[in-house]
């Protein structure tokens, strides 16, 4: 994985003068005290937040925040609920706003305006909407399942996601009649996976099964072509026999004239080659089909089975 420009651990540009005035006037050992070693507290730039008059918001002292109100992803007059509607209640879990460069104020020292949710530069979020307009918000590729539009969205966004089942993890669709918007669910959504927020070459995914038993007939058919061929070579030798020792009746004496001595010699070769190297390729052709399936397509070796021993797809 590429990774570039990392920052320094710690980096307080964009601090308050009030709070760069107050470390000044630490000594050196005071300062370690509010440099958050060992969970003492820590003085960084943190943006404040231009919270909403319907919002309730709990913020910690590091730049984490739960906003509980309407759903929006920017300014008071952004999503369903900057747009006035009922249901549409939301929950904005986030920390670092403002993502790698949070700042109080700007470079000259003045304070920086209160700042609105960010939902591609702030560092980490879960956001559940009642409401919303999710893959908008998040500026995510349609794919197959659609772009979804005044739908209840939980969407969680940070540089790694990871979500951890200690007994399983599902991923399912269609599991109830209603959405939440009370309209009736009629078709089936499957499941995107999407590398790179790039649908233009979206493909289906291979059944393992099926694609096992396609395999297999497949070999079936390869074999049966063997045999074909395993035919016409005997075939093939029994006339070449007749050719190699075929003779001509003179038309002036009657008499049987001597075999070509060119096609003897090379029908003798060509007899010699087949039953030797072609007969042998044959069945060499044979076992690593058989070899071939056994690695495969039979659940012997979990590194070469084609499907997975765990994981599932419809």
């Amino acid at each position: 994985m590429a990774v570039r420009n990392i920052k320094e651990y710690y980096n307080i540009q964009g601090i308050s003068p009030g709070k760069r005035e107050f470390l000044d006037s630490l000594t050196d050992p005071q300062k370690s005290t509010y440099q958050g070693i060992a969970g003492n507290a820590l003085l960084e730039p943190v943006p404040s937040f231009a919270a909403l008059p319907g919002e309730k918001v709990i913020s910690g002292d590091n730049n984490s925040w739960i906003v509980l109100g309407r759903d929006r992803n920017a300014s008071n007059i952004s999503g369903y609920g900057g747009k006035g509607h009922t249901q549409c209640g939301s929950i904005d879990l986030v920390v670092g706003r403002m993502g790698a460069n949070p700042r109080e104020v700007d470079r000259n020292g003045e304070e920086i305006p209160p700042v609105n949710p960010n939902f591609t530069i702030d560092s980490a979020r879960v956001f559940i909407s009642q409401k919303s307009d999710v893959d908008d918000y998040f500026r995510l590729a349609d794919g197959n399942v659609g772009n979804a539009k005044a739908r209840s969205a939980v969407a969680i966004k940070a540089d790694g996601v990871r979500i951890i089942g200690r007994e399983g993890i599902k991923l399912v669709t269609r599991t109830d009649r209603y959405n939440s918007q009370n309209g009736e669910v009629l078709g089936q959504v499957g499941i995107d996976l999407i590398a790179g927020n790039d649908d233009s070459d979206l493909q289906p995914m291979v059944r393992g099964d099926n694609l096992a038993k396609c395999i297999d007939s497949l070999i079936k058919h390869i074999l049966k072509l063997n045999g074909i061929i395993e035919n016409m070579l005997l075939i093939q030798n029994g006339f070449n026999a007749a050719l190699t020792s075929h003779f001509h009746i003179s038309p002036f004496f009657g008499l049987p004239t001597a075999p070509s001595e060119t096609v003897a010699t090379q029908g003798v070769v060509t007899m010699k080659d087949h039953a030797v190297q072609t007969q042998k390729d044959l069945i060499t052709h044979k076992t690593n089909l058989v070899n071939f399936k056994k690695i495969y397509l039979e659940p012997l070796n979990d590194k070469t089975y084609i499907n997975s021993k765990y994981n599932n797809v419809n």
